[in-house]
């Protein structure tokens, strides 16, 4: 089975034919990490629900999961405005990251300099 047609022409890809997909916690909107995905990835995300990527490192193919038990169940998947990423909000069992972390931005937030200013912020 092929991605449909109509959607593959909305997609922008990388010159190695690749798009980004983040994924979203469903229950609490957490960002948890971001990846990467190609046509066949997305078909398969969509055709089964579970959250299948594109590693670029390895060159193949991966089901968040398979190895870890660490799952995505895939409720919704959007594409942005751009079509050059995709958001899957999922159900995730375990970690997300492969640090062993929940969420792969679960990190401090970087500083910002002295003269930066929130844009609702007065002078």
């Amino acid at each position: 089975m092929a991605l449909d047609p109509a959607l593959a022409a909305r997609l922008k890809r990388n010159s190695d034919g690749l798009f980004s997909a983040v994924a979203q916690e469903r229950s609490t909107g957490d960002v948890l990490m971001v990846a990467w995905m190609d046509d066949a990835a997305l078909e398969r995300t969509l055709a089964t629900r579970k959250a299948t990527y594109y590693s670029r490192s390895r060159r193949e193919y991966w089901v968040k999961g398979e190895t870890s038990g660490h799952t995505q169940y895939v409720h919704d998947a959007r594409l942005d405005c751009d079509g050059d990423t995709v958001l899957l909000v999922v159900d995730q069992v375990g970690a997300a990251c492969h640090t062993g972390n929940h969420s792969c931005f679960d990190t401090d937030s970087l500083p910002f300099g002295a003269e930066a200013r929130p844009v609702d912020s007065a002078p």
